[in-house]
Formats: C-alpha cells, structure tokens, sequence
C-alpha cells in the first residue's frame, strides 16, 4: 500500500497510560490533531490535563513557548468511544501488554477507520505478526515502540512483522524522524532489538552473583567504570525484578528456552519473596537511600621493582606504559616495552599483571609455567589521557599465587590509576564477559536480520543509554579478542549459553 503521514494526519492513541500520554505529547507538538482514546471513564480527560500541566511547567523553565504549549493542548482531543475517530489516518496503539486485548482492538478498528490508515502498537514484546493475525489488511499492521519516558527518549524501533508493508514501514520510520526521534528498523523477534541485546547485561551479573564471584556493589562499581551510566544491580532495582525477570521469562520462551536467555535462580528468588527494587522498598539494596559505597580499598605502595616491562600493542597497552612511566618517575627510571607481546599487562620482577583474554589467573599460570599471576578486567572506557583517575577495575589471582603477589597486584594497580576490586577467579571477570556477550547477542541479532550493525549501535546507545554501541565496541576490541573471551566461557560452563554468533567467527 502506498503510504504517507505527515502533520497533517490525524493520529489517534489509544491508552491513556505513561506510554499513552507521552506519545500523544510528542504528536501534538509535531503539529498533529491527536485524539485520545482510554477505555476506564475520565482517564483520557485526565491524562489531557495532566499533559496541560506538564506543558505548562516546560513553559516556566524556558523549555517550551507559551504559544506551542497552548496550541498543542488545543490538539489534543478526550474521544468517549473509537467511532469517533473515524477520520484518523495513523493509530497507535498503547494499552496493556496482552495479545488478545491487542489483537481485539485493531480488529474493532478496521470497521472503523479507513482502508489507508495505518494501524501501530507500541508492543514492547509481543510478536507484532502474531498480533496482525486475523485483520483483513494485516500489512497496514507495524510496531512503533518508544521508550520511557517517551518525550525524552529518542530512540523509536520500528518492528516489521512477516506480512508488515515495507511502505508502511517505511513510513512509521519517517513519522518517527520528523517527531524527533531516532527511528531503527527492527524485524519482529523475540525481544526485537533493546530488549533482546541487553539481557547480557542482566544475565552476566546475576551469573556472577550465582556463583557468589562478587557482590552486587563490586558488580555496579566496575560497570559503572567502564562507562554505563547505572550497574546492573541497581538498575534491576529501578526496573522492577518482577519485570526485568517477566521480560527474560518471555524472551526464553518465545526462543524455545534458549539457553542463552535462561532466567536467573537469583531473580527468581527475589521475585519470589517480593524484594522487587526501588518499588517494594528492597531489592539487591535498600530504599529509600543511596547505594551502599564500595569497601574502602587500601594499598601499600607497592615494592620496589628491579624490572617492569609493559607487554602488547595497542591503545590500553599505551596508556599502561603511560601510567607506568608517571608511576615510576620518582624512581627516575621507566618501563621497557615489547610490543610484539601476545598478551597486554606487565612483567614485575617475573611476576604477571595480565589483562583478561577470558582465561582465568589459574589458567594462565597453568599455560604459562608463571605462578604469580594476576588478571584484571578489560579496559574499554579509554579517554584521551587513559582511564579515569580512580576508576573501579575487577582483578583476580589464584590460590597457587603468593599471597605477597596477591597484594602486590592490588598495589600496583591502584598505582596505575585504578581502584582494585578483587573477584573470584572466573572466566571474563565482570566487564569483558558482559562486553563480549552484549557484542555476540548483537552479532547474532544482524545475523539473523533483525537490524543492521547501525541501527544495533543507535538502539542500545539510545534506548539504554550505553557508552557505546556493541559493534563500536566490536571495533575497539577484535573478533579474535570476543571469540577468546567467548571461548573460555564455554570451556568453563558448557551448555550453549556461550556459543560465537557465526557473523563474529
């Protein structure tokens, strides 16, 4: 079907929730008459005053003209029943997340609205072709799902079902740009791209605290260091464990329980005694209140060194012997560096500072006949000068090290210019293993055809607020370097949860 919107089009939205009203906000602003349609009595009058009142308070801060306020509350229109809206050219459709409600609303629509008016759902995980299924004109039929809060977020996934018209795609896309947002194109499975990608990041710290490798505020600490804005931990609190685990539960069985998205017994058991986060007053923390701080970490100086040499090539291999060589300038002299090294890290007197490759401490002392060796995470938030100053890093020695190594690594570290939080010695430590699966989830996700390398970029940089995009990481790093991080995971843990995306091999 031929397919435009413009201002011009008349948009009905049907739910007066959060989502609702923040899409009808964003539309009236764009210049459109917006019809608001909720089935509770009273909720789309009252959601038309709050939006007046929201305006209003943009106006007071200088945000929003007095004038465009005004005129986008005299485009908003309460509608009583959906034959009113007859004249619409584009629904959207915001109400609870049930298929057959969803499915029951577009059919009643097609006896309303005409043959071109296209019909989207702001479904942030049902299948959009399974709810076209049974509507006459099932291609008019295309999710448009924004984020919350809708007005602030940018980013708008367009989801195509099996039989979505690629002009009507196509034009949702468009509409998205011209409201200002950043409009992705998504195919419809399981998760589509946000939620999909970002299990990971949930997974990998729920794993960790399985096996009781760290504690949930090491697990934020050193994610927050590598550039997220909130830990894992926390932000399952801010989200609801109820509804952070309700989205694995439906990703792991819409893929047919795909052991890469298998829920956590950890969540499970949160859920299950009601310590949901920030809404039930507890969760990993407690609320009202502030996150607990880390333990103050304190180092001795470390020892005086005959010989250091800063190993491998590369940007982290640089800063280290940057770092090094401000650590050492009181002693008047500086490392050595070979940069045809396999491995990044320093030699200390014969003792080994490694950067992760995925092997765990007692693996490389095993590979390497080294004994005193240390592992630290993998550095991917680099700034021009290096890494933050004080910057959170995990690291990990193993029982055959001395116990003299095991504070010298921690001293030498925190001379480097990190704060040392030490973790059980497990494959990937905590950032490279959750880096390494948000690439490989990605990777699979374009090989699949779901989106494209960008649009998998933009979805996570602005749907979830990453640092970067998987594929920018991707770029920093190398596929060999995911592939081996990947690689140890599996040899540690077996089972298909840690198998390399084709595309990356």
């Amino acid at each position: 079907m031929s397919a435009k919107l413009d201002a011009s089009t008349p948009v009905l939205v049907v739910g007066a929730g959060i989502m609702g009203a923040g899409i009808v906000q964003v539309a009236a602003l764009a210049g459109h008459r917006v019809m608001l349609h909720d089935m509770r009595e009273g909720a789309a009058a009252q959601a038309r005053a709050k939006l007046a009142a929201t305006l209003d308070g943009l106006v007071a801060k200088g945000r929003l003209e007095a004038a465009a306020a005004q005129a986008a509350v005299a485009r908003i229109e309460p509608i009583g029943a959906l034959k009113d809206a007859a004249g619409a050219g584009l629904v959207v459709e915001a109400i609870l997340e049930q298929l057959d409600a969803k499915r029951g609303l577009f059919r009643e629509l097609e006896g309303i609205v005409a043959a071109d008016c296209i019909l989207a759902t702001n479904t942030s995980s049902i299948s959009v072709t399974a709810i076209a299924n049974g509507l006459a004109r099932p291609g008019r039929l295309v999710g448009m799902h924004f984020f919350n809060p809708v007005p602030l977020m940018k980013l708008v996934e367009v989801v195509s079902g099996l039989q979505t018209d690629p002009d009507v795609a196509e034009a949702i896309f468009e509409l998205a740009r011209a409201w200002g947002k950043t409009a992705v194109h998504a195919k419809s499975t399981p998760g589509f791209i946000v939620n999909r990608i970002a299990r990971p990041y949930y997974a990998e710290a729920l794993a960790l605290l399985h096996e009781q490798a760290a504690t949930p505020p090491v697990l934020d600490a050193c994610l927050k260091g590598a550039g997220f804005r909130m830990g894992p931990c926390e932000l399952m609190d801010l989200i609801g464990h109820d509804t952070n685990f309700a989205v694995t539960m439906s990703v792991y069985e819409a893929t047919f329980h795909d052991k890469r998205y298998v829920p956590s017994l950890v969540q499970r058991e949160m859920v299950d005694g009601g310590l949901l986060g920030r809404k039930s007053g507890r969760g990993f923390y407690a609320y009202p209140g502030d996150a607990p701080a880390l333990p103050i970490v304190v180092t001795d100086a470390p020892n005086t060194a005959r010989e250091i040499t800063v190993h491998g090539a590369g940007p982290i291999a640089d800063a280290l012997e940057h770092a090094a060589t401000q650590a050492l300038a009181g002693q008047g002299w500086g490392p050595a560096r070979l940069s045809g090294s396999d491995w990044v890290g320093l030699s200390i007197d014969g003792a080994r500072l490694v950067m992760t490759d995925g092997r765990t401490a007692r693996q490389l002392a095993a590979d390497t006949g080294v004994a005193d060796i240390a592992v630290f995470d993998r550095v991917v938030q680099l700034a021009d000068a290096g890494w933050a100053l004080g910057q959170a890093l995990a690291y990990a020695t193993h029982r055959g090290a001395s116990e003299s190594w095991a504070q010298q690594s921690a001293s030498w570290l925190h001379a480097l210019g990190f704060t040392p939080l030490r973790v059980a010695d497990t494959p990937g430590l905590v950032v490279a293993r959750t880096v390494a699966m948000l690439i490989n989830e990605a990777a699979d996700a374009v090989q699949q055809g779901v989106c494209s390398e960008g649009g998998a970029d933009a979805a996570m940089k602005l749907g979830v607020n990453y640092p970067a995009g998987p594929f920018e990481w991707l770029a920093r790093w190398s596929a060999g370097g995911v592939v081996s991080v990947l690689a140890a995971l599996d040899g540690c843990y077996r089972g298909e949860r840690y198998r390399v995306s084709p595309l990356l091999t």
